[in-house]
């Protein structure tokens, strides 16, 4: 992947960008959801391609690749991917989690919060 490429993936549109639910956390989930569901799609269609070229080709049929079973060191290594897919897909909600871990706010003893709670 080229420098350009990966710019171009974290550029924004121009005008206002359309929301679909007043509840920002429901948006977020909808806007992730979707760009999974993209890069699903997209993946489907190439691994569709590789299983046709190799099946026409004689190479591997589907019936083989669906026999297939991973040996330890592979499931490890599928694995370990999965684990870093999911970090990526979540990657908006872990720095939203850690940005309010980090707020002053969170920061307060007891002492602090009973003394602003008696002034209400």
């Amino acid at each position: 992947m080229e420098i350009n490429d990966i710019l171009l993936a974290g550029a924004k549109a121009k005008g206002k960008r359309p929301y679909f639910f007043e509840d920002p956390a429901v948006e977020r989930v909808l806007n992730i959801t979707m760009a999974v569901a993209g890069e699903l799609a997209v993946l489907r269609e190439r691994l569709d391609t590789i299983e046709r070229l190799l099946e026409a080709k004689g190479i591997l049929s589907r019936a083989e690749i669906e026999a297939y079973r991973p040996d330890a060191k592979s499931e490890e290594e599928r694995q370990r991917w999965h684990a870093a897919y999911i970090a990526r897909i979540l990657r908006i909600v872990q720095q939203e989690m850690e940005a309010i871990q980090d707020s002053p706010e969170n920061n307060r003893t007891m002492d602090e919060v009973a003394e602003e709670l008696e002034k209400i």
